[in-house]
């Protein structure tokens, strides 16, 4: 007999890679946005308010004003292939997934998104459907946050506290300091600086901010942030006293994460810096906070207070070395069960479940 089957489903015993990424809306109109904000902000780890409170807000005042200007934002970005976030990562999780291809047949990788389609819980029935008796999840956020880590975990394991049938699952943890990730940053970064024709004078690492009040809870994310600065600095062609690290996206009127990115920016142009290029290390793909808030929005605002060059380097996305980087964190999670792969041959056909075998027995007397 083979451990590599399931006698009673006749499924191979595979191995499943969860790509789990923030999310996007279907498309870049009001109709869309609305049901993917209400999803989004009414998480109560996004949004850590009182919930009656924040109901309210959100309902009868957040989701009657902002899905319009959400719209009108992400129709400034959307490609041909729709959101760019969801297209870079359909390209990421092919690539990983030919990659495997090459080292075990028996490796499904699919993706999913928290907020939005194709969702995480659609995501693990295809995997579970394809066989995979463990699934290791892979956080597409090398920094932890409740926000966003902790988010998709809660997702993932609420869907499958009700199934009869739950995998074995384990959860890559945060890479903010792995090698291959801070290799892959640095090459981007590097790469870029060397094709631009008007060479910047300062680089701002944007990362998306949180709260202040949610580090005082004990969110390490700020700390994680700082880390993977520090590891960076060293690797770039760039002088590191002209570094600037930097949180955006503020939302709401409690204090994030200083500094702020878009004071940052304001500031360079006042004192008279003129060349600034902007760069994003905690996003793995680019999505509407890189594409349109920096691109666009942090563009205008340098040249409205006399900046002239502007320069977004790209994520991360699917330059080589991040495929690389992915492969191999994936790889030393996925650890012994890869291993035990090996060991465990496969028979041609599966076991026959004895369960079965007493239900025929019984039809044919």
């Amino acid at each position: 007999m083979s451990a590599c089957y399931f006698g009673c489903r006749g499924n191979r015993d595979r191995i499943g890679v969860l790509i789990a990424q923030l999310g996007t809306p279907d498309a870049p109109t009001e109709g869309a946005l609305r049901p993917y904000l209400k999803q989004f902000l009414g998480d109560p780890r996004v949004i850590e308010k009182n919930r009656l409170l924040w109901w309210f807000v959100l309902n009868f005042i957040i989701l009657r004003t902002r899905p319009k200007r959400s719209a009108e934002l992400y129709k400034r970005i959307w490609t041909d292939r729709g959101s760019p976030l969801l297209a870079i990562t359909e390209d990421q999780t092919k690539a990983v997934r030919d990659r495997f291809s090459e080292i075990s047949e028996d490796v499904v990788v699919a993706y999913g998104m928290r907020y939005g389609s194709p969702s995480l819980e659609s995501a693990i029935d295809y995997l579970i459907d394809e066989g995979c008796s463990r699934i290791l999840l892979f956080p597409m956020y090398p920094q932890y946050s409740a926000t966003t880590t902790a988010a998709t975990y809660d997702a993932v394991f609420s869907h499958l506290i009700n199934r009869r049938y739950v995998p074995t699952l384990r959860v890559a943890e945060p890479y903010y300091l792995h090698k291959g990730y801070i290799k892959a940053l640095a090459a981007t970064i590097n790469e870029s600086l060397e094709k631009m024709e008007s060479k910047p004078s300062h680089i701002v690492l944007s990362y998306h901010g949180i709260p202040e009040a949610y580090v005082e809870r004990g969110d390490p994310y700020c700390c994680m942030c700082t880390e993977t600065t520090r590891a960076l600095l060293p690797e770039l062609s760039f002088p590191a006293s002209n570094v600037i690290h930097t949180y955006q996206s503020r939302f709401g009127k409690d204090p994030w994460l200083e500094p702020y990115t878009d004071e940052t920016i304001e500031r360079l142009a006042k004192e008279g810096v003129t060349d600034i290029a902007l760069a994003c290390p905690g996003f793995t793909a680019d999505c509407l906070e890189t594409l349109d808030e920096l691109g666009n929005e942090g563009r205008e605002l340098f040249e409205e207070h006399g900046g002239k060059g502007y320069s977004l380097i790209p994520c991360l996305n699917t330059h080589s070395l991040w495929i690389d980087a992915m492969v191999e964190i994936i790889q030393q999670e996925l650890g012994s069960w890869l291993t035990k792969r090996e060991q465990c041959k496969i028979t041609d056909s599966p076991v026959e479940c004895p369960v079965q075998l007493v239900k025929l027995s019984r039809k044919k007397g």
